[in-house]
């Protein structure tokens, strides 16, 4: 089951989170959240109009998906970032495929034109799910971040859902 997030969501997705924080180099904090601090960003997220998604099995949440403003200037309204991570044991399951088709469904509504997605290098697992939700690979950044001890390359997939009407994706 998917859902919209609620504030009590926010322990489980801080354990789901910790745990890419302390043990890889997918995302570029260092530092564990308490709880207090997702729901901050949960609120943030849905206080943007945009939405945060969690995935259920039974009572447990097995992951979650969000999206935020690509940038702060108004030309770019149309388009977001995405995140997306499965609990350690829901690898393999559908859940990061589930979460993504939903949250691209619901950016859809929203208009959104442009989907773009971060991925710390290398990591087949997180390309192969942006390549099946039909996105592009479009950058590729070298060593701009620095994660134990080691440099760390990001790549950047883009979809372009061209939702809004009157605008023209042609050259």
């Amino acid at each position: 089951m998917i859902r919209h997030a609620a504030l009590h969501d926010a322990s489980a997705v801080a354990d789901i989170y910790n745990h890419y924080i302390e043990s890889t180099a997918i995302t570029f904090e260092e530092t564990p959240l308490q709880a207090a601090e997702i729901a901050a960003r949960i609120q943030h997220v849905q206080a943007a109009g945009l939405p945060w998604l969690v995935a259920l099995e039974g009572n447990a949440l097995t992951g979650y998906a969000y999206a935020t403003k690509w940038k702060e200037r108004s030309a770019y309204r149309f388009t977001v970032e995405t995140t997306v991570y499965v609990a350690p044991n829901g690898h393999g399951k559908g859940v990061g495929t589930a979460l993504y088709q939903a949250l691209i469904e619901r950016l859809k509504i929203l208009k959104v034109n442009s989907v773009i997605g971060g991925i710390t290098l290398p990591n087949p697992a997180s390309i192969a799910l942006h390549e099946k939700m039909g996105m592009k690979k479009v950058a590729h950044f070298q060593n701009i971040g620095y994660k134990f001890g080691q440099w760390q390359d990001v790549g950047y997939w883009q979809l372009n859902l061209q939702t809004v009407p009157g605008l023209d994706s042609s050259p």
